[in-house]
């Protein structure tokens, strides 16, 4: 009888565990960020912007901005990175530090389809 308890109590335990590993992490928290030296990466930058638009799709713009922002240190000449981070910043309702970046997404990109509409937002 105590051994079924026993193994019964350590069914639960391992139940309990993998429910705590399948649970979707936490918005990111800047404060958890550790601080990096960037170099030109942009494999990371990449990375970054697919992550940030993820977060942009579940409208957390505050992760989606931490995530664009890491992808323009990586790669500060990606105009795709400033783009995405000017629109999150927008939907934030931070109109200062959207025109910041997509003032310097017309400088990367003066030629862009899109350069006529963003230079409106300007």
């Amino acid at each position: 009888m105590a051994r079924g308890i026993w193994i019964l109590a350590l069914s639960c335990a391992a139940l309990f565990a993998q429910a705590q590993q399948q649970q979707e992490p936490p918005e990111e928290d800047a404060t958890l960020i550790e601080k990096k030296e960037y170099t030109f990466n942009p494999l990371q930058a990449e990375s970054e912007i697919k992550i940030g638009r993820f977060y942009m799709k579940k409208a957390s713009y505050k992760a989606a901005i931490q995530r664009f922002s890491e992808a323009t240190k990586w790669n500060p000449n990606s105009p795709d990175a400033w783009l995405a981070l000017g629109e999150a910043y927008e939907k934030a309702k931070d109109a200062k530090n959207a025109k910041q970046a997509y003032a310097k997404y017309i400088e990367l990109a003066p030629d862009a389809k899109n350069a006529g509409a963003i230079k409106k937002k300007l």
